[in-house]
């Protein structure tokens, strides 16, 4: 009996190509933890994990790794815990550091199937699409899951075709202007702020989640051949 023995059902022996796959996540807030563990659940044991932050109390509402008892602790320390508790056998890349596009470079001293970018740094993600551009991996990059609402409205989609949302605008403006060819996916909600926002950005639990195993099925489905678009 194995653990994945539900998922095989599904994919039969493609889930051996699962397992070969490696896969780099930046960020492992609110989108990116969830993202974490739906690709371990979903038989990916080669993962770099990246985040600088430690745990604190406002992220206890949206953080899968986040517990009043973990409260300080680095955010790819405790991730890393909950990776190993679901399959031991997994290979993990840690990462505590912040990424900027002047170290962004580090990152790729290893190879990459594919890449979540579920990190809040816009000249970040721009840097991201770039590279991955440039080295034919395939990115999935999340856009704003604050200050919303209902998770129906997230979809997986090209750059191009996004709404509403003020980072995707960014990004639709640096595709256009430097003639980036091909698709960039992106889960990226069509609904419209749910609140002013003064200094924080409001969130809730299951926006950020929805996103993140959105960013995983992606990955998943693509491995497996599903993906449509």
């Amino acid at each position: 009996m194995s653990q994945f023995d539900r998922l095989e059902l599904l994919i039969k022996d493609k889930i051996n190509d699962i397992f070969k796959k490696k896969v780099l996540v930046i960020g492992l807030g609110g989108v990116g933890s969830y993202a974490v563990e739906a690709l371990i659940r979903s038989g990916i044991q080669n993962i770099t994990i990246v985040d600088n932050d430690t745990i604190s109390l406002s992220n206890l509402n949206r953080q899968l790794m986040t517990y009043q008892n973990n409260i300080g602790k680095f955010k790819t320390d405790e991730i890393e815990k909950r990776i190993l508790d679901i399959n031991p056998n997994c290979i993990i890349n840690k990462i505590t550091k912040f990424i900027t596009t002047e170290n962004i470079n580090e990152l790729f001293n290893n190879e990459y199937d594919y890449v979540v970018d579920a990190c809040d740094t816009i000249s970040v993600k721009l840097e991201l699409i770039r590279i991955c551009k440039n080295k034919n991996i395939k990115l999935i990059s999340c856009m704003g899951t604050g200050n919303k609402m209902d998770p129906s409205k997230l979809k997986i989609i090209d750059i191009r075709k996004t709404t509403y949302d003020p980072i995707a605008k960014i990004i639709r403006k640096m595709v256009k202007d430097e003639r980036i060819k091909g698709k960039v996916m992106v889960v990226c909600s069509d609904e419209q702020a749910y609140t002013k926002v003064s200094k924080e950005i409001p969130s809730n639990s299951f926006v950020p989640a929805t996103a993140g195993l959105l960013c995983a099925s992606y990955i998943i489905n693509d491995i497996v051949g599903e993906n449509n678009v």
